[in-house]
């Protein structure tokens, strides 16, 4: 299978940018005062969500950003984060769609990664890398353009976990022999599942505390220590 890129049908690569638009919108949607956003802004989130994921995924990987290879790219997401606005009133009560609607752009960004690194021969450990990059591409860059704390950096529901636990899975059962598109389809309900459930029973990794340093000799004199 190495050496033969492998191909993501236009449908579904455009189902993951739409819903990626969606799941932006309904995000941006729901800040209040100060940090509300106008249509434009919206829009903007809601198209970077969609396309962020696939640009981060081909720049890692050294190929032509598939969104800049069609019109149906853009398009598709500026018409999903149009109608995650429309969505936004009704669904505004309805937090488990938005946090389905997450996970799952997650999972496919990731597993699209992930899939078309291993077919262009990427060794294991970098593919899985790209596909967890991919699933969190479009959630930094929406962080980092809104002035947010970058979610993956913070205590929080599981996110780039999930995202790497199902690119290690696919990864792993390509090792195996199994068909990439079968091992996509696996790893991609892997980091949804994953995610969901972590935002569901609130799952997180343990915060970090500070750690005391302390003089182990003469030498380490200058070292403060450091305390809670």
């Amino acid at each position: 299978m190495e050496g033969t890129q492998f191909t993501i049908p236009l449908w579904l690569d455009l189902t993951a940018v739409g819903l990626g638009g969606i799941q932006g919108a309904l995000f941006a949607s729901g800040f209040r005062g100060e940090r509300r956003l106008d249509l434009l802004g919206v829009a903007i989130i809601g198209t970077l969500i969609g396309l962020g994921g696939g640009l981060i995924r081909d720049l890692l990987l050294g190929l032509p950003p598939a969104s800049l290879q069609s019109n149906w790219y853009l398009v598709t997401a500026v018409i999903a984060s149009l109608v995650g606005m429309l969505l936004a009133a009704p669904l505004q009560r309805l937090n488990a769609v938005i946090v389905g609607l997450d996970a799952l752009v997650i999972g496919l960004f990731g597993a699209f990664g992930t899939s078309k690194a291993l077919s262009l021969g990427v060794p294991f450990v970098p593919a899985v890398m790209v596909g967890a990059c991919a699933a969190v591409g479009g959630g930094v860059l929406r962080d980092v353009l809104m002035s947010l704390p970058v979610s993956i950096m913070h205590v929080g529901s599981l996110y780039a976990v999930a995202a790497l636990t199902g690119c290690l899975v696919l990864a792993s059962l390509h090792e195996f022999g199994v068909p990439i598109a079968i091992a996509g389809i696996v790893g991609a309900a892997v980091t949804t599942l994953i995610r969901w459930l972590a935002v569901i029973f609130d799952i997180s990794l343990p915060e970090q505390r500070m750690i005391y340093r302390r003089k182990v000799a003469t030498e380490t004199g200058m070292i403060p220590i450091v305390r809670r």
